[in-house]
């Protein structure tokens, strides 16, 4: 049998700096960010790939991306604009097999290439990027 991290991190036997939490979805820092604020979303019923994704819950996890790209928006980190990324099988890069949804803030002129920002990628203070965003969500997840 093995083991899914994102599993792992929604039953809380692994570490995370999470940021939003409802009844079907956890969000966490991203531990490699492309930038500052990078999030993951992670419905909290395994499903490795899209396929295994019901519709409803996919919905579910798309309403949380909006609700957290609007307070990466809202909040000290001030995103000019928001990605959401899906990496669904390996061709698309996807390497934890439990569907998630990538949440990165943008700013105008930051020039990020997914690409070149997957070798660099480094928060200075995550802690408080947490913060920031558990602060503008209205979660108290400590």
């Amino acid at each position: 049998m093995t083991t899914c991290v994102f599993c792992d991190i929604v039953s809380g036997t692994a570490p995370a700096r999470t940021i939003y939490r409802d009844d079907d979805v956890l969000g966490f820092l991203d531990i490699r960010p492309v930038t500052r604020g990078h999030t993951l979303l992670v419905p909290r019923t395994h499903a490795s790939g899209l396929a295994d994704l019901s519709p409803e819950l996919g919905g579910r996890l798309f309403a949380a991306g909006q609700r957290v790209a609007g307070a990466m928006r809202s909040s000290a980190l001030a995103a000019d604009g928001v990605n959401l990324v899906v990496n669904d099988g390996r061709a698309a890069f996807q390497t934890v097999f439990h569907t998630h949804l990538h949440v990165v803030p943008r700013h105008d002129g930051d020039k990020l290439s997914f690409a070149k920002g997957l070798v660099v990628r480094r928060d200075p203070d995550p802690d408080e990027t947490a913060e920031i965003l558990r602060a503008e969500l209205g979660a108290d997840l400590r």
